[in-house]
């Protein structure tokens, strides 16, 4: 049997390699994943229990239940003021790496670039590959706070140049693109010609005043941006997979029909939970209340250790921690740090290689005593180095 090239040059996930190792150490704190360990409200969670009990448990149209569709469009016009259409410009998707694969899938062809920002999600630069695509890398720096720069942008553009993939608020670093820097994009979109995969999974955690402006509400932008987004960090909701993406109808149209021949549709109880999470009585204040002081947390405990540093965390529940002090690299620092201490986080260099060998991410999706353990035991490592 030989195994088709496009799945074997897609390589295993550093973050679930420390993750599987963790978990051979039952006394470990993991702080690898961003899983929130919060509950969904209660009123989503009973609507789930509903929609089983009443036999809501079949197939839905492939595109998603129209009712969860409108409600998707709601939300999107109260937060961003742009119109949305329900029928033909949003498809609900199993979670929303599934929406952001459908979407590279329906736009990639072999040879074309995509550009993407790092340190950035791994996903997006594995499924690139997998379809024959370049991924071109973007590095932002430390002394931009790792905010994307135009300019940094324009330089890697080129004819083949067919997607620039935004995340923002980022994953691992929680930096936010600022408006102006969005308006600069919007223009480079426009005068270059490429397509804009906006992941916008973490707009909700945002801290002090902090705002995430979508760049499909810039004027020209709405026809040529694709916008992921879903249940996972808003709701809490992570293993109902649900999610959705919101882009020009004859994309939609095309993600509809390879849905179809991919999982039919995303699972019925969970849309029906999902039209409940976006009615407006639903109260999602708690998770980000929660991940703010876990934020605070974190950040104060982390720069009480000597050796290490952390920047302002802006949005997201991850910290980007310098650990170059130490003049270990990251990776022998994270297992180190597993072994001698039982505490799990990332490197850094997992999302960006060598340029991010300095850092560490951490997952801030415990309990707030885990937390503090966590820094303790942190604090006890540095201090045998």
């Amino acid at each position: 049997m030989q195994i088709a090239h496009r799945v074997e040059c897609v390589l295993p996930s550093p973050p679930r390699a420390v993750f599987d190792r963790a978990s051979r150490y039952p006394d470990v704190i993991d702080l690898t994943l961003g899983d929130p360990d919060l509950p969904p409200p209660l009123n989503v969670r009973k609507a789930a229990c509903r929609a089983i009990m009443e036999g809501y448990t079949r197939y839905s149209a492939n595109a998603g239940l129209l009712e969860l569709r409108r409600a998707i469009s709601d939300d999107i016009r109260r937060s961003t003021g742009v119109e949305a259409d329900s029928e033909r410009e949003i498809i609900v998707t199993v979670g929303a790496m599934e929406a952001a694969f459908l979407t590279l899938y329906s736009l990639v062809e072999p040879g074309d670039e995509v550009v993407i920002h790092a340190p950035y999600w791994i996903n997006y630069s594995q499924v690139v590959r997998s379809l024959g695509a370049v991924p071109v890398f973007v590095y932002t720096r430390p002394e931009d706070g790792f905010q994307l720069q135009a300019d940094d942008l324009e330089a890697v553009l080129t004819k083949r140049t067919k997607v620039v993939v935004l995340n923002s608020p980022n994953n691992p670093t929680g930096a936010v693109i600022p408006e102006k820097t969005l308006e600069k994009i919007a223009e480079l979109a426009q005068r270059c010609d490429f397509t804009v995969l906006s992941d916008e999974i973490y707009e909700s955690l945002v801290y002090d005043g902090c705002r995430s402006r979508s760049i499909r509400g810039i004027p020209g932008m709405k026809e040529r941006t694709v916008v992921i987004n879903g249940m996972s960090k808003r709701f809490a909701m992570t293993g109902w997979r649900l999610g959705w993406a919101v882009g020009p109808e004859k994309l939609i149209a095309q993600m509809t029909k390879m849905q179809e021949n991919i999982v039919a549709c995303a699972p019925l109880p969970a849309q029906h939970a999902g039209i409940e999470a976006l009615n407006k009585r639903t109260d999602t204040n708690y998770i980000r209340e929660e991940f703010q002081r876990r934020r605070d947390l974190i950040y104060d405990g982390i720069n009480a250790i000597d050796g290490l540093a952390c920047r302002p965390v802006p949005a997201t529940f991850y910290a980007f921690v310098d650990i170059g002090r130490t003049e270990l690299r990251a990776e022998d620092f994270v297992y180190r740090l597993l072994d001698c201490r039982r505490v799990a986080v990332v490197h850094g260099s997992a999302y960006g290689g060598s340029r991010y060998d300095r850092y560490i991410r951490i997952a801030f999706t415990l309990e707030e005593e885990k937390l503090k353990e966590a820094l303790r035991r942190i604090r006890m490592f540095m201090a045998s180095l």
